[in-house]
């Protein structure tokens, strides 16, 4: 019901969401009409989230507020077998964890199978009963103890020194493609150009070149397929990938709109993000720009769940607008996803690279990695 609510609507729904965000301060007053400066509050939250800012209450939007209700020692934390626990208390417990030395993985708001684990390693080390549950005891002793980890992130600094003891060569590494959509479901379909098909065969195009270079490839759907986002997911986590790229192309209501834009996990403000796929999407997004007439619209930090629940550093990229005539021109263009592609296969090498192998954005080629040695 929420998805579709507007402005002048009137309704419990309404309240409650006045509600929340007026409790996280974001907006002025209860109330239960939709008007502007809700909306407005909504952007607000969104952005926060790193999410897409709207104004409109979607799928997404619902589940963050909801979340975003709860606050450590509201409710005891434990593994369910149904349903797994979320919200802002369950990625506060995680910070913490984090914080003091535990490792659970990616603050990410969901209690998991890693989540339990560093719990029950906290309370062993703390001298409590060890059940994996955060409930009063636990969050008591919890509260108690200063950080034993500072100057830095740890999680972030674990995923830096994985990244830094990885060997340059790209031969063995798996690689998880995620092209948009898929089967009976195109996606976009303007000026000629349909999106599913359009990132499929760039998708084919990297996976053939990357073979070439002794990468094991996976993608996460065939031109007859179109997995949920969340078997998409799994499907990355489930092979252990060491990067993952989602490919996509956008489209809006005025035709101006165009360019390139790369996504990776992170929130503005909260201190959160992946650092190797923020230097990813970077690399990418400049080895793109260097190579192509795409217009630069950036990287950003956006906490989606296929950027945050995905194990490995994850990227995705919006390719161009479709509703645009000259990128869609571009990405209907065989030629033109050849470049793409090589300009991404290059962006994944100079991830690897020490900064003393790196060389210039937008000079090195395939043959050039091939020549190097670094397939092997």
């Amino acid at each position: 019901m929420s998805d579709q609510l507007k402005i002048g609507d009137r309704s419990d729904a309404v309240a409650v969401i006045a509600n929340t965000l007026t409790r996280l301060g974001i907006h002025s007053k209860p109330t239960d009409l939709f008007d502007e400066g809700l909306a407005q509050a909504i952007k607000a939250f969104q952005q926060e989230r790193g999410l897409t800012a709207t104004g409109l209450i979607n799928e997404i939007t619902q589940r963050c507020l909801d979340e975003a209700r709860w606050k450590l020692g509201d409710r005891i934390l434990a593994l369910q077998s149904d349903s797994l626990m979320r919200g802002d208390d369950v990625s506060n417990l995680q910070d913490r964890l984090i914080q003091m030395g535990f490792n659970c993985g990616k603050v990410d708001g969901i209690y998991g199978s890693r989540t339990e684990a560093s719990v029950k390693e906290f309370q062993k080390s703390v001298g409590v009963v060890v059940d994996g549950k955060c409930g009063p005891v636990t969050l008591i002793s919890l509260m108690r103890l200063v950080k034993t980890v500072s100057g830095g992130a740890p999680t972030a600094l674990r995923e830096s020194v994985r990244h830094a003891v990885a060997s340059p060569a790209l031969a063995s590494k798996v690689i998880v493609i995620d092209p948009s959509w898929g089967g009976d479901f195109t996606g976009e379909n303007q000026n000629g150009v349909i999106e599913s098909e359009v990132v499929f065969d760039l998708a084919q195009r990297l996976e053939g070149r990357l073979i070439a270079l002794g990468v094991n490839v996976v993608l996460t759907r065939s031109a007859k397929n179109s997995p949920l986002e969340k078997d998409r997911i799994a499907t990355a986590n489930s092979v252990n990938a060491d990067l993952v790229i989602a490919l996509k192309v956008d489209s809006y209501k005025n035709e101006k709109a165009n360019g390139v834009a790369t996504y990776y996990y992170g929130r503005d403000g909260a201190g959160v993000h992946s650092v190797v796929g923020e230097r990813f999407a970077n690399l990418i997004q400049r080895e793109i720009c260097a190579r192509t007439d795409l217009l630069n619209c950036r990287t950003h930090g956006k906490s989606w769940d296929l950027l945050k629940l995905t194990t490995a550093p994850t990227v995705r990229l919006d390719l161009g607008y479709l509703s645009n005539p000259q990128d869609a021109k571009r990405l209907g263009s065989p030629a033109f996803r050849d470049q793409l592609a090589e300009a991404m296969i290059v962006a994944i090498q100079r991830l690897y690279l020490s900064s003393d192998d790196d060389a210039k954005t937008g000079t090195l080629r395939i043959s050039d990695l091939r020549r190097a040695g670094l397939r092997n």
